[in-house]
């Protein structure tokens, strides 16, 4: 699996130095499930994605859901275990963060990101 880094250019701050890039179908259905819980600078891209589950994890995260042009789309800041999301019409990306992530780099939707 690919790593990427995904940055805030609206608010010049990094969200994520080393996220792993899911695009297969059984990476994106795995995702973060069995892994241990990404740290500061971690965490994982699904591409195409437009909602997550957070059953049978063990922990919780942030996630930002951006557009094709990867603009963020919407926010779901602490998605607790057994918990899903919901469905972020339009976006191509989600973007699974540790918990505090949205809130450091203060994203916001309409932000401009970068995902190289």
């Amino acid at each position: 699996m690919q790593t990427v880094s995904v940055r805030n250019r609206t608010r010049e701050s990094v969200l994520a130095e080393r996220a792993a890039h899911a695009t297969g179908f059984f990476e994106r259905a795995r995702g973060l499930l069995g892994r241990p819980e990404p740290t500061a600078g971690g965490g994982m891209v699904l591409e195409p994605c437009n909602s997550v589950h957070m059953f049978f994890m063990g922990y919780a995260l942030d996630v930002v859901f951006a557009d094709a042009s990867a603009v963020v789309t919407g926010l779901e800041e602490d998605l607790r275990p057994w918990r899903m999301s919901r469905i972020h019409r339009g976006a191509r990306y989600a973007i699974e963060l540790p918990v505090g992530t949205i809130a450091r780099t203060r994203t916001q939707p309409g932000d401009s990101l970068v995902i190289t």
